[in-house]
């Protein structure tokens, strides 16, 4: 599982280093890479078996909406396969970095059947926003559901 949250750079080529504790999981996860894709101004990545049962649920989907043709275009269509490298790296391609604003400071934080790649800046604004969301009384009464 990807937990925990650590700050890293990613290089003028697009690499990244993944650290050990991430590598450990995604070669339990049906290889030595990972798909990574789009969403929420980060990149998510996921391993071969996750990402096989993402797939397999998006497809036994019935729905036909035009906002669920737009999401697998934007979230199956934006998806790369990345290898990792003999140094543990992998190499994120540049349209994805370029819609992450992946540019020289980078945090990788987990989030157990996935991780997420974020520019620090944007996360940094994340963990503000979350924050003072957590003001609001719907908010907590979400986080209290899960007994927290």
């Amino acid at each position: 599982m990807f937990r925990g949250s650590s700050f890293h750079t990613i290089d003028p080529k697009g690499r990244i280093i993944i650290p050990s504790r991430f590598r450990d999981v995604i070669k339990d996860g049906g290889g030595d890479g990972m798909m990574i894709t789009r969403m929420d101004k980060a990149l998510f990545a996921y391993t071969f078996d996750a990402w096989g049962e993402i797939e397999s649920k998006i497809l036994s989907l019935a729905e036909t909406s035009e906002y669920m043709r737009r999401f697998r275009r934007v979230f199956i269509g934006g998806a790369f396969e990345c290898m990792n490298d003999k140094q543990g790296r992998i190499l994120v391609p540049p349209t994805l970095r370029q819609y992450a604003g992946l540019e020289k400071e980078i945090a990788l934080v987990g989030q157990i059947n996935h991780f997420e790649i974020w520019s620090k800046d944007r996360y940094e604004e994340e963990m503000k926003r979350m924050e003072e969301d957590m003001k609001k009384e719907e908010v907590s009464i979400e986080i209290a559901k899960l007994g927290l």
